[in-house]
This record gives structure tokens, sequence and C-alpha cells, in this order.
């Protein structure tokens, strides 16, 4: 049976409070269309990398990346004030490119498809 970790339990907890502080508290609008799609933790709860990524029509990926640092401490201090954790982790925004990679699969998927169909192999 799978065994629902600590680690895990605290991501997800970072995901929702790191949400709710850009939706509700966090003026920057380079940050509005941020989505956090993940939060994992080290097993020893030292780390987290929050993965984020833009709704399309949003701000460019360098100008949300210069608006989290820019929100890095307000963000650590309200996680802090927030949180019962005997030490919070640290936090380090990555780009999750997952949606890209999988147009890119899907591009290649309809290429190949394509070629099928027009040499007529089935």
């Amino acid at each position: 049976m799978f065994e629902y970790k600590r680690a895990d339990r605290v991501g997800d907890l970072l995901q929702r409070e790191i949400s709710e502080l850009l939706i509700r508290r966090i003026k920057d609008p380079r940050l509005h269309s941020v989505t956090i799609t993940q939060v994992k933790v080290s097993n020893d709860l030292r780390h987290a990398r929050v993965y984020y990524n833009v709704l399309t029509g949003g701000p460019a990926r360098e100008s949300v990346e210069i608006g989290l640092a820019s929100a890095h401490g307000f963000i650590k201090k309200e996680l802090g004030r927030r949180l019962r954790l005997r030490y919070l982790p640290k936090i380090q925004f990555l780009w999750d490119d997952t949606l890209e990679y999988a147009a890119h699969i899907e591009r290649l998927l309809k290429k190949i498809e394509h070629d099928r169909e027009s040499t007529g192999n089935h």
C-alpha cells in the first residue's frame, strides 16, 4: 500500500498556501497569471522545489521569474507566519515545462501519423 509521506503533505500545504498568496496577497501584476503546478519537498523537509507555469496570454516567463524573485522574501515571511513547521523549507521556484513537453510530443505523434498517411502505410 502506498504511504503518503510527510514531505508530500508539506508539499501539498505549501502549494495551497503559495497559490493563496499569489491570488489574494501579492499585488504584482506579473504574478496574476501564475499557477503553482507542483511542490516537491525533500524527505528532510529542508528544501522545496516549487514548480510554476503561466496561463496562456500571461506575462513572459522572464517577467514572471523577476516577479517571483521580488516576492520571494514576502512569500517566505508569510509562510513562516501561517505554517506550524519547525523549519520552513528553502524555497526554489522552477519553471514547469510539462505543458511544452506534452505539446512537443503531440506534434511529433501528429507528424508520424501524417507521414504514415502520406506514404500509404497504416
